[in-house]
């Protein structure tokens, strides 16, 4: 006995969606775009990028009063160097002249592009040419922009600092 033609299994049939290709092509493309969306979001919320300041113009007027600084800290010949402790949480100054006047140093590490993780460090005198401080965070970034001057702004030292590298940061005035 045979079986009648109309009983076969067709070639014809076709196959349930979810094992086709293309379906799930269709799917995964928004589902990757909404993934992507999620983690810029995610990147967006966690890094500190700092925002412009509506006050430009005074900015840079500033940048003139801050020259001065660095003209005056060449006039009065001060250098010093900035080396980090054995603990990597302690920075030392030593300055190449005692200061005329006992006023307080202030030290800003300044990250070169993250204004949220900047170290501004009140320095307490150990000696009439040193001075220390305790930094906030370990510097994990490998390279800082430093600022060093007197709390009265009258002065100020800059330099470009690698913590990493193990050799003290000499800091003298622009010629």
């Amino acid at each position: 006995m045979t079986t009648p033609v109309h009983a076969m299994p067709s070639s014809n049939t076709p196959r349930p969606w979810h094992k086709s290709f293309w379906p799930w092509f269709l799917i995964a493309l928004p589902a990757i775009a909404v993934v992507a969306s999620s983690w810029t979001f995610y990147i967006a919320l966690r890094s500190d990028d700092g925002v412009v300041d509506d006050d430009y113009y005074k900015q840079g007027q500033a940048i003139n009063q801050d020259l001065g600084r660095d003209r005056a800290a060449a006039a009065m010949g001060i250098n010093a160097q900035l080396m980090l402790g054995s603990d990597r949480r302690s920075v030392r100054v030593l300055l190449n002249k005692p200061l005329d006047n006992a006023a307080a140093l202030q030290l800003d590490l300044l990250h070169p592009t993250r204004s949220g993780q900047d170290q501004h460090l009140a320095l307490k005198q150990e000696g009439p040419l040193m001075y220390s401080g305790q930094l906030t965070t370990a510097l994990v970034q490998p390279r800082w922009d430093v600022e060093l001057g007197d709390s009265s702004n009258h002065w100020r030292l800059r330099g470009l600092w690698q913590p990493g590298s193990g050799e003290p940061l000499q800091l003298g005035a622009p010629h």
